[in-house]
């Protein structure tokens, strides 16, 4: 077989299955024991939850790291380069690396049909065994009980929040999100949940594998003050970790304090100062991603956000109003079809000047007419354009110094963002 490099490889995995998503483990499950796949890693941590994911993984990726462990990580979906979805102790998989792990699966799926994800899975699981790794962090891409990421029995499991999302895969309950979100936890194994209030059908999971789960507001918690924060929660043991006047974060710090009670339950030091250095190191591509701009002489701030559905439209608004402008917000807004129009948008329209809309890069695009239309009705400054970076321009031409420009509504409309910063001077 002719070697294919990683674009042919990507190209070859979007058509490979008949559908892009296809919930249940069996299909992966056999071809992991074909590859002979065992545990990736002596410590197995996965994440799911309905916002929040990545920066969680982040955060203790960031935390086991800086006691000079070799750690892992997978996420999804990338923004610019796949190679972003596995990380090997602090690098991105080289091209070489991945077209391997995709010529195993490949060689030991014969007849199975995989998915894109599931390909990828696969691959990251392949790929970690070989790096002799100490520990990683899996990021759930769909759900929890059926996603392919659910092969690995979890050390550790962490549960971010509930919301609703994905409806057509995971109901359109809280409770139903619930359930499969909960599937991720293991008999006697620590589960983690950074929900105030979680859902019935989560508790009931725990108490019937008999896992130990640790809740926000009675085991750990954090409290947000104007300079600085604070944290408490358990050790292994039971007893009481406190961490004081904490530096304010740019990601969000319930989700530090969610990764922060999850390491505190590792056999590994607990030093104020790397844990401090540890969590001011994390950072998010297009997670309140925050940056500076000169725009033609002026300076912009441009405020990167991949918000999608009303949970983290909610939380986006709330951290933009502890933050007052000086000057105007203008928002550049693209959204999948599938996506909550009213409640993504509802959360932020008072904090915004204006707004220009445009269809992502993607068939599975919301129209901009559409946009247009709701936002017009909801009493907004709208303005169509054709494209992201046509609609950037457009926002960062009329902004004034000082003002600030909000880019957020899917991770197609951060990715495009990205090549418009990278985009010659």
């Amino acid at each position: 077989m002719t070697e294919r490099s990683l674009g042919e490889w990507l190209a070859y995995l979007e058509q490979l299955h008949p559908s892009a998503i296809d919930m249940g483990l069996e299909r992966s499950r056999e071809v992991a024991q074909r590859l002979g796949l065992g545990k990736p890693a002596p410590l197995v941590v996965t994440v799911t939850g309905t916002n929040g994911k990545g920066s969680t993984c982040a955060f203790l990726a960031s935390l086991i790291a800086a006691q000079g462990q070799r750690v892992g990580v997978y996420s999804s979906p990338h923004l610019l380069r796949y190679n972003e979805r596995v990380l090997l102790d602090g690098r991105e998989a080289s091209d070489e690396e991945l077209c391997q792990a995709f010529a195993a699966v490949e060689a030991a799926r014969g007849e199975i049909s995989l998915t894109y994800f599931e390909m990828g899975t696969l691959a990251a699981f392949w790929l970690f065994e070989r790096a002799q790794l100490d520990a990683v962090v899996l990021e759930v891409g769909l759900g929890g009980r059926l996603d392919a990421v659910n092969l690995v029995d979890a050390d550790l499991a962490l549960i971010t929040s509930i919301g609703l999302d994905h409806a057509d895969w995971l109901g359109d309950t809280r409770e139903s999100v619930a359930f499969e979100k909960a599937g991720i936890m293991r008999a006697g194994m620590p589960a983690f949940c950074g929900d105030l209030d979680p859902p019935q059908p989560l508790l009931e999971q725990a108490v019937s594998l008999d896992t130990p789960l640790f809740l926000r507001g009675r085991d750990y918690d954090l409290n947000v003050q104007a300079q600085d924060w604070s944290w408490y929660g358990l050790d292994a043991k039971g007893q009481v970790l406190r961490l004081e006047q904490l530096p304010l974060l740019d990601l969000p710090m319930e989700n530090a304090a969610l990764a922060l009670q999850a390491y505190a339950l590792l056999p590994l030091p607990w030093n104020h100062q790397q844990i401090v250095q540890a969590l001011l190191a994390t950072r998010v591509t297009g997670r309140l991603d925050r940056r500076a701009l000169d725009w033609r002489g002026k300076s912009l701030t441009l405020l990167l956000d991949v918000g999608h559905n009303p949970h983290a439209a909610d939380y986006l608004a709330q951290r933009l109003e502890s933050c007052p402008l000086v000057g105007q917000r203008w928002a550049v807004f693209g959204l999948l079809a599938d996506k909550d129009l009213p409640g993504v948008v509802s959360p932020l329209l008072s904090l915004v000047a204006g707004w220009a809309v445009a269809p992502l890069d993607t068939p599975r695009s919301r129209s901009a007419d559409d946009l247009a239309e709701h936002l017009r009705g909801q009493g907004a400054v709208v303005v169509q354009y054709p494209d992201v970076r046509t609609a950037l321009d457009a926002q960062c031409e009329q902004a004034a110094e000082g003002d600030e420009i909000l880019l957020f509504g899917s991770f197609f409309c951060v990715a495009e963002a990205l090549d418009w910063l990278a985009r010659p001077a």
